[in-house]
């Protein structure tokens, strides 16, 4: 073989492990993520379903993409919840930021109308649509540091993205006749997705609060209290939706969602650390 030809092929050679590399790590995680789901689901005797969104440097020129509750997503739920047994236990481990509020919206609803226990839990984050979700669980753990977040409908339009809420109190603070028609039927919609989701959230809680709680729980998340992105801690979550809010997750949670960040090339990680015990004088060397 000539000099020339052996480079081709050394640069062949690289090609095919760059193409390769990333197909065979996300693979090897993927066989991890079972393990882990597979350990978890034997402990709690329950079907364990994940719905976590992060940035995952999965493409071959490592760019990452973000996640959010989708209608596929809303689809593989569904048929999950489907697949499992009528009177099975069913854990959800939700992180994500929130996503379209139709597919947050079937899946609450699928989870609510199963007859086993459904429980959600909560390492991190479940804002908007995964709070949606969590409201339809009979039980709620929670991370002592994680957090839900408001379901208070947004509306956008080619101009930007309003709270439903701040759209409708300018009808409260401006005259009708000072108010232009865009902002009018803005306001509509508006009116129409507030009553829409008071409505979602009460189906999905009625039969568990009375009917005064029901309507506190509804008027803090989705009448524009807070801003959407309010971080709802898990001691607010608590006080807000009682003793079905727990705080603690099993072991298993936390190594499964260190299985979901992959990268293909190497970087500086943006958090250090290295841990150290602490050496305690005694009185002597004090």
């Amino acid at each position: 073989m000539d000099f020339v030809g052996l480079i081709n092929n050394i640069w062949l050679l690289i090609f095919l492990l760059m193409v390769l590399t990333p197909k065979l790590q996300q693979s090897a995680l993927e066989r991890a993520r079972r393990r882990e789901l597979a350990k978890l689901a034997k402990k709690r005797g329950s079907n364990v379903i994940t719905l976590i969104h992060r940035q995952e440097t999965i493409s071959l020129l490592g760019i990452p993409i973000s996640r959010y509750i989708d209608i596929e997503d809303s689809e593989e739920v569904l048929r999950a919840i489907r697949m499992t047994p009528p009177d099975a236990p069913i854990d959800i481990i939700l992180h994500t930021p929130g996503g379209i509020a139709l597919a947050a919206t079937q899946i609450a609803f699928a989870l609510k109308d199963h007859k086993g226990k459904k429980t959600v839990m909560i390492p991190h984050y479940a804002m908007s649509g995964g709070t949606l979700i969590a409201l339809a669980a009979d039980e709620i753990l929670m991370d002592p540091h994680a957090v839900l977040g408001p379901v208070d409908p947004q509306l956008g339009d080619k101009q930007g993205v309003y709270a439903a809420a701040s759209i409708l109190k300018v009808l409260e603070k401006k005259d009708i006749d000072k108010i232009d028609d865009r902002t009018l039927i803005l306001a509509e919609e508006s009116r129409k997705a507030m009553e829409q989701m008071k409505r979602i959230v009460r189906r999905l809680i009625e039969d568990k609060y009375p009917e005064e709680q029901v309507e506190r729980i509804v008027e803090e998340l989705v009448s524009g209290v807070y801003t959407h992105d309010y971080p709802i801690t898990a001691e607010e979550a608590k006080r807000l939706l009682g003793d079905r809010v727990k705080l603690g997750l099993p072991d298993e949670v936390y190594s499964l969602m260190s299985l979901y960040r992959m990268e293909v090339r190497p970087r500086r990680p943006s958090v250090e650390f290295v841990p150290i015990t602490p050496i305690h004088k005694t009185s002597e060397e004090a």
